[in-house]
């Protein structure tokens, strides 16, 4: 776990928003700006896509990123690398200290295969992505889009015979990571509404996100 915490103060951000429980977020970072997820209650997992915001068939890869940094977990001076090998961002920032690019995203079909049945009409963060880019047809994303993604704040740890677990996560209240884009980049965020594991501490509750300029 890499602990470093940022200089920027958050009434210096040009763009602040909360991001309700079980929402999403979807906006374009420019190349050198900085970006902030902050955990406002603790315990809140962040389900998060990047995209290069002129050309989304470019987009993170956790393959290319764990790879090149030879780690499955994220944390500061991590390089998130595109499906091409370009840098898309650097965490820069980090008070959680370790994040998850393994466990994927919830979706009806994992909440039918993981817990029952009768949660297949759960909301889930695929859920929220795609409402996100119905809605928001300006950032060229469709479905086939839908990949990889980090989890922002959330603890799946690597079993001994190689299994994935999601359990009790282990951000706090104030917690964030700090990202710095290396190109223009698209952002796609399902503050994660999951009720069935311990990542969000079966209590979604919101996050926040600030922006700062070059």
């Amino acid at each position: 776990m890499m602990i470093r915490e940022s200089q920027r103060q958050m009434d210096d951000a040009h763009f602040r928003q909360v991001v309700p429980a079980g929402d999403y977020f979807i906006h374009r970072i420019k190349a050198g700006e900085t970006f902030r997820i902050l955990d406002l209650e603790g315990n809140q997992a962040a389900d998060t896509l990047f995209f290069n915001a002129d050309d989304p068939a470019e987009r993170y890869s956790f393959m290319d990123t764990t790879r090149e940094q030879g780690n499955v977990y994220l944390s500061a001076g991590t390089v998130l690398m595109s499906n091409r090998g370009n840098p898309l961002l650097e965490i820069v920032a980090d008070t959680c200290g370790r994040h998850d690019t393994l466990g994927g995203a919830c979706a009806s079909e994992s909440n039918t295969v993981r817990y029952a049945l009768d949660k297949r009409c759960m909301h889930s963060c695929r859920d929220s992505w795609m409402l996100a880019i119905n809605r928001h047809d300006e950032f060229g994303l469709a479905k086939q889009d839908i990949t990889h993604n980090i989890n922002f704040f959330m603890n799946v740890p690597v079993t001994a015979d190689g299994g994935l677990t999601f359990e009790d996560g282990i951000s706090g209240a104030g917690k964030y990571v700090e990202l710095e884009a290396k190109m223009d980049v698209t952002v796609l965020i399902s503050n994660c509404p999951q009720l069935n594991n311990p990542c969000n501490g079966y209590n979604p509750t919101p996050i926040e996100v600030a922006i700062w300029s070059a």
